[in-house]
């Protein structure tokens, strides 16, 4: 009897960890773990997925596919499924505005609520959950056409600067650049003097 439930201690954090699937699609796995199958674009035929809940998807090449915002798919992604999320995910990346921006996870409400979540980092951005009822055409691309290019914008400032005998009006001039090496934001800003006006 000690033996046996010794067994079952053993056993039965595991067996909470996994789900049973007959899928032989990751676009029905996507399903039993109650996510929408539009999640990954059309013909994916190179999947695996392990029983702790821990998958990868190979696709052919890099491509992008647009759903209310665009999406790149790297031709490696993975990550770990659980009833109605996916998490530490990698190989993923949501366009929002001239940024693509990491996707960490996907979660949808359990019940329902007709909306789909994507964390990426810094928020999670919300979509209608029917955008992703059927998997999309995706566009190949290369790994690092989707990177969109560096912005830079002017700024001036100006403030009076006294000494002991008179008072001038100084104006600073700074550069931004918002660049994007790598999926990594960055602002590299640069200040100078400025006399005559500024060219970034």
């Amino acid at each position: 009897m000690l033996f046996f439930l010794l067994l079952l201690a053993l056993v039965s954090p595991t067996a909470s960890l996994s789900r049973r699937t007959n899928a032989t699609t990751i676009y029905e796995v996507l399903s039993d773990y109650g996510l929408p199958m539009g999640l990954f674009p059309k013909g994916v035929k190179d999947f695996g997925l392990a029983h702790d809940g821990s998958f990868w998807v190979h696709l052919d090449e890099a491509c992008n596919a647009k759903f209310e915002n665009e999406l790149h798919y790297e031709r490696n992604v993975s990550g770990h499924l659980s009833c109605g999320m996916i998490d530490a995910l990698t190989g993923l990346q949501a366009q929002d505005l001239f940024l693509w921006l990491e996707v960490m996870s996907i979660r949808v409400d359990v019940p329902t609520t007709g909306l789909i979540y994507f964390d990426v980092g810094a928020a999670f951005k919300r979509f209608p959950l029917s955008l992703f009822e059927t998997p999309p055409e995706c566009v190949a691309v290369r790994s690092n056409q989707h990177h969109a290019p560096s912005q830079t914008w002017e700024l001036h400032l100006s403030g009076i600067f006294c000494d002991d005998e008179d008072c001038d009006e100084v104006v600073f001039g700074g550069c931004i650049d918002a660049v994007n090496p790598g999926n990594r934001f960055f602002l590299v800003i640069k200040w100078v003097y400025v006399e005559d006006g500024m060219m970034c």
